[in-house]
């Protein structure tokens, strides 16, 4: 042994740290158990009898952790009252329930504890506790605002444009409006969104709120309360919209030029509506789940590519899922600055801490191994090739909603697999691991350095 280091903590620090974690996953589930409840009554099915158990669990569990993968459907299966509950599901999931809870411990005890506040940076990422009450309050002005924009867009569009009526216009913007900013993919038509494939005044409104919305509450928040000066927007910020440009751009190019001439996909379209078609379904594996094509009739290799940008998702401390921007752009750094030799990771002017390096590297693999992990279990449950299943984990992990259709037919088993994997997809794997660790481990002593061979 080289050194003792120095005791980090007690246990109460212990337990004061590990209790947010345990808050939102509680939190989470317990919204899941109500929103389970309220899917089961009659009055929220169109046949007036109620929903079995694991349909409810499953479309509740997708709601709150704003994935959109669904085993009925949702416009000829859930009545009206079923709908406002999915969207109110979708709703709490996407802005927190621990931000909903900390906002209302502020408005109602008018005073902020130590408790709810380390909960509310848990659940929004927030790096100050001094911050956590006005940034709160910005998330939700914010989401309401993105919101509102889009739900007047869409419901012109579609009372103008196909002749709804006016109340039902609204109320379809409305929901496909909160769908699409907390990147749910939940929609009100059977064919998801498929039917506005070349329109581009319903289209373009949808993946605007998914992009803003993926893009993640710090960065929202840092764009404007420092418009005009990008040259003092923070490393994540920065890494967050130039990650975001790339991939928007590189997958929705790889999509149009893969499906051009799939004639169950792109080839019927005309050119523009390719162009649209392919740049739409580009923004949708960020973890939004509309589908304007048939995801089933893409290629492989689409279907492949669709993994990737799936697993690595949006923003942090946003609506959307997967391992985030950050985490893969980190990593991208990280191999790079090995492959050069550099002793240190740098970034954009900036030195990466080696703990946030660790981070990202745990990240990454804890997801590469539940998806594995679960795509060999379906593989083994379920009649489906490799492909479709593992598009299926990936998009549960992610928690995107795109499917190849396999959803409603994996069985009762492999849907409360998925159920579980959405769940942990929403909380990540770091944060459900320190919710669910029975202790912390203290290192007090270093063992003598040896370096192994790599490779």
């Amino acid at each position: 042994m080289v050194q003792r280091t120095r005791s980090t903590g007690t246990k109460t620090g212990i337990a004061t740290r590990r209790l947010p974690a345990l808050l939102v996953a509680g939190g989470f589930a317990a919204l899941i158990a109500i929103g389970t409840l309220l899917l089961m009554l009659p009055a929220s099915t169109e046949n007036g009898r109620g929903s079995d158990l694991i349909t409810a669990l499953f479309t509740s569990t997708s709601a709150v952790c704003v994935t959109g993968l669904v085993v009925v459907d949702t416009p000829t299966y859930w009545s009206a009252a079923g709908e406002v509950v999915i969207m109110c599901l979708i709703q709490l999931g996407g802005l927190g329930i621990m931000t909903l809870a900390s906002l209302l411990s502020l408005l109602v005890l008018r005073r902020f504890g130590l408790r709810m506040r380390l909960t509310a940076q848990a659940e929004t990422k927030t790096l100050g506790l001094g911050d956590v009450r006005r940034v709160l309050g910005r998330i939700v002005v914010l989401a309401v605002a993105f919101e509102t924009v889009v739900a007047l867009a869409l419901a012109a569009r579609l009372s103008l444009g196909y002749d709804l009526p006016l109340g039902r216009a609204v109320y379809e913007g409305v929901f496909h409006a909160v769908s699409a900013f907390n990147n749910a993919g939940f929609a009100l038509y059977s064919d998801n969104l498929i039917g506005f494939a070349t329109d581009p005044y319903f289209c373009l409104p949808i993946a605007f709120a998914v992009i803003a919305g993926g893009l993640g509450f710090p960065v929202l928040l840092e764009i404007g309360r420092r418009f005009g000066r990008p040259g003092r927007w923070s490393l994540h910020t920065r890494i967050t919209l130039w990650g975001t440009a790339v991939l928007l751009a590189g997958g929705g190019a790889a999509i149009t030029v893969t499906e051009w001439a799939n004639p169950a996909t792109l080839g019927p379209l005309g050119a523009p509506g390719k162009l649209l078609a392919g740049f739409f379904a580009g923004v949708m594996p960020r973890t939004a789940g509309f589908n304007n094509l048939d995801v089933g009739g893409m290629y492989p290799g689409t279907l492949l590519m669709q993994d990737v940008l799936m697993f690595i998702g949006g923003g942090s401390a946003g609506t959307a899922g997967g391992i985030k921007i950050t985490t893969f752009a980190l990593l991208a750094f990280v191999i790079y600055a090995e492959i050069r030799g550099e002793p240190t990771v740098h970034v954009m002017g900036r030195r990466l801490p080696e703990g946030v390096q660790r981070q990202a590297l745990t990240i990454a693999l804890l997801g590469v191994a539940l998806v594995m992990t679960c795509t060999l279990v379906l593989l083994a449950i379920t009649p489906f090739g490799v492909d479709q299943v593992l598009f299926e984990t990936v998009s549960a992990f992610a928690t995107v909603g795109l499917s190849t259709g396999i959803t409603p037919e994996v069985g009762a088993g492999g849907q409360v697999l998925l159920v579980l994997l959405m769940f942990i997809g929403r909380l990540g794997p770091v944060t459900l691991a320190s919710a669910l660790a029975l202790r912390d481990r203290m290192r007090r002593y270093e063992r003598p350095e040896e370096r192994p061979i790599v490779g």
